[in-house]
């Protein structure tokens, strides 16, 4: 058993047509706003190629018209599980533009709903993200840091500890002020973001999302404006954050 799959979204964003397309057809661009690092080997036949822990996938690039249509995806693995991702740019006037993303495939096995969801709050985040660093840092481009906390036994107890160690109300929407310090610097944001899966803040040098991980812990996907790297400063973080019963049940220690 299994099921084909169609998830489409469209982002009105205040850029121009070239502008977005660096922001999907370059490595620099992709790491400001995806996961992990990524590299494009540019044109028809190029492809496209993620590292985010242990998940590396090069994918094939089955369009290419810059500044209008980008496409690549997987070959079918034996079982018919694949992966397409599409991205189709309409300019419109005064420099603003709508990027409608189309994502499709197949699932197999009896567990493909939970699979499906999980994979549907995974792009609304990543898309959030996009219309997010083409709203408020053109022109720049990320440091992806990637750091994965220990494995969480009790979720809801994990996302109340990390709510409040970012001075959020338990049930935080888009528009409330974060606060946390790390690493010894204090910052200040903005939610953008909330699903049961993640929780992203954008501050004036960064998007910082927390996401409920598929190994079963916390994983920090950050993108930082700047020229240092804090992976150190944030596997600090996670450590005093969940300090106590590394299996997964956290304190209420205060990073």
């Amino acid at each position: 058993m299994g099921r084909d799959f169609e998830i489409t979204e469209e982002l009105p964003v205040d850029a121009s047509p070239e502008q977005i397309w660096d922001a999907i057809a370059t490595g620099p661009g992709i790491d400001s706003w995806f996961m992990g690092r990524n590299e494009v080997v540019p044109g028809p036949g190029g492809t496209v190629s993620t590292a985010f822990g242990g998940y590396a996938p090069t994918l094939p690039i089955t369009a290419w018209e810059p500044g209008h249509r980008l496409a690549y995806g997987d070959e079918p693995a034996p079982d018919g599980r694949f992966v397409a991702y599409e991205f189709l740019i309409e300019g419109r006037a005064g420099g603003s533009a709508v990027i409608r993303t189309v994502t499709s495939g197949f699932l197999p096995g009896d567990d493909w709903a939970d699979e499906f969801e999980a994979m549907g709050l995974g792009l609304a985040l990543f898309h959030r993200t996009l219309a997010e660093y083409l709203t408020w840092f053109l022109g720049r481009t990320a440091v992806p840091v990637t750091v994965f906390g220990p494995p969480v036994a009790d979720w809801p107890q994990a996302w109340r500890l990390l709510h409040g160690a970012l001075g959020l109300p338990g049930t935080p929407r888009p528009g409330d002020e974060a606060s946390f310090t790390v690493g010894g610097v204090a910052r200040g944001g903005t939610v953008y973001h909330v699903s049961a899966h993640a929780l992203a803040v954008r501050t004036p040098d960064a998007l910082y999302r927390f996401v409920r991980g598929f190994t079963g812990a916390m994983v920090a996907m950050h993108h930082q404006f700047t020229t240092t790297d804090e992976s150190t400063a944030w596997q600090s973080w996670w450590d005093t954050l969940y300090a106590g019963d590394r299996a997964g049940q956290p304190t209420r220690s205060t990073p």
